[in-house]
């Protein structure tokens, strides 16, 4: 076997594969020799047709079969004689074979760019400010207030006032007929949630306990409910219960209850911790983006239309999983998403190799020990318990995946501990 290897591109080779004619002839020889043993041919007992029937019945069958497996058999001999990997599957272009004849093809394939050499040093990037303001803490605070509240009846008999909590009973029809999945009884609508459809907060405002209401709406396109998407409905409301949310004072006795604290000023410093962390954690997002965006820029190195369109498939079912579970069941995206997702997936991919190549100049490598600390980091950050996660990602994909992304972080801590960082 002969191989001839052009370079088309910096990611894409060919081939060109010449098999022997004494290869060629013992493959057609021993086809020929199995072929008969089954083939049932008119006026032969099984096994005794002559070749020249046989070929004359069966010859391109035979031809195109031993074609094939000559091309499957030689091209993985090829790849590893000429130490390459292929990224995308091959596309073949194999000539006419002919007995006592060598049979030639091609292959032309994407493999990985060769890269010389990594700029990495020196890039810059802005670090977002990470100090909590007195606005974010008094949100998380109201959010404290929120959740340890308690639902009381009015002091005396009233209407519905904004912020209530309300028992209803509600029917939801569409083109005259009731719709059972988005009717309820003993439902209850909050008031202060923003979660309400407008229509429905507005009618009930106002109203008492035994008042049967009626409005409309239009429905959002991406309703849960499929019978109610982007549909005008018609809703018929019976109020049966009034509550209101008494919120408890920010002060020693809620700090004490919660059940950590002994003081105000502690649950206070306490949830500044809380959004701080939560600050830098979207600053060293924000600012790992920058530096890979800024990596990628340094080095514009070709990369493997494969890879790329392999990374927009996942990307886009990312997308679209995200949308059914928001009751949207779109199978496509749309051109312009659709592009950018192509050209935000070209963008990872090459950073996934610049990034992979300076894991092989420092010499990182991913072992055990660095495998069971990303475990303990990942269940304190989800609150899942370390041996669920051992078993979570003992599976190869998502070992596979756990170790990419230790990688790629030890990888960003060398990039950004050369890089020029502005705090702003």
């Amino acid at each position: 076997m002969q191989v001839n290897v052009q370079r088309l591109s910096p990611v894409l080779v060919e081939f060109n594969v010449e098999v022997g004619a004494d290869r060629v002839r013992a493959e057609v020889d021993k086809a020929f020799s199995t072929l008969a043993k089954s083939a049932k041919v008119k006026g032969f007992r099984p096994g005794k047709a002559p070749r020249r029937v046989l070929s004359h019945m069966f010859g391109s069958r035979v031809a195109a079969d031993v074609a094939q497996r000559l091309v499957d058999e030689t091209f993985q001999t090829a790849v590893a004689e000429q130490k390459l990997q292929p990224v995308s599957s091959p596309a073949f272009e194999p000539q006419k074979l002919e007995d006592n004849k060598s049979f030639t093809y091609k292959a032309r394939f994407e493999v990985l760019p060769t890269i010389q050499s990594v700029a990495y040093e020196g890039l810059s990037a802005k670090r977002p400010r990470v100090a909590a303001t007195d606005e974010q803490i008094a949100a998380e605070l109201e959010q404290v207030r929120r959740a340890h509240s308690t639902l009381e009846a009015p002091p005396e008999p009233r209407p519905v006032q904004e912020g209530d909590v309300v028992t209803i009973d509600v029917s939801v029809e569409v083109g005259g007929r009731v719709v059972e999945e988005g009717s309820a009884k003993d439902f209850q609508a909050d008031l202060g949630s923003g979660n309400l459809l407008p229509e429905i907060a507005q009618v009930l405002l106002g109203q008492s306990i035994g008042a049967t209401v009626a409005t409309h709406a239009d429905l959002p396109a991406r309703h849960p409910i499929a019978q109610l998407r982007g549909a005008h409905a018609h809703f018929q409301i019976t109020v049966k219960d009034i509550k209101t949310r008494v919120l408890p004072a920010l002060d020693d006795e809620l700090a004490k209850d919660i059940g950590e604290f002994e003081t105000f000023e502690q649950l206070k410093e306490h949830v500044k911790v809380g959004v701080e962390k939560g600050l830098k954690e979207q600053a060293e997002n924000a600012l790992a983006e920058q530096l890979v965006v800024e990596l990628v820029k340094a080095n514009p190195i070709p990369v493997p239309q494969a890879l790329v369109e392999q990374q927009s498939r996942v990307t886009e079912e990312e997308i679209l999983a995200r949308a059914r579970a928001q009751g949207n069941e779109a199978r496509t995206l749309g051109s312009d998403l659709r592009a950018k997702v192509r050209t935000d997936s070209e963008v990872k991919v090459r950073a996934g190799l610049l990034m992979a190549e300076i894991a092989k100049l420092k010499g990182i490598r991913i072992g055990n020990k660095e495998i069971e600390e990303a475990l303990v980091e990942l269940a304190a950050q989800t609150g899942k318990n370390v041996a669920r996660l051992k078993a979570e990602y003992a599976e190869p994909k998502q070992r596979e995946m756990l170790i990419g992304m230790i990688l790629e972080n030890k990888v960003l801590d060398i990039i950004e501990a050369s890089a020029k960082i502005e705090e702003s």
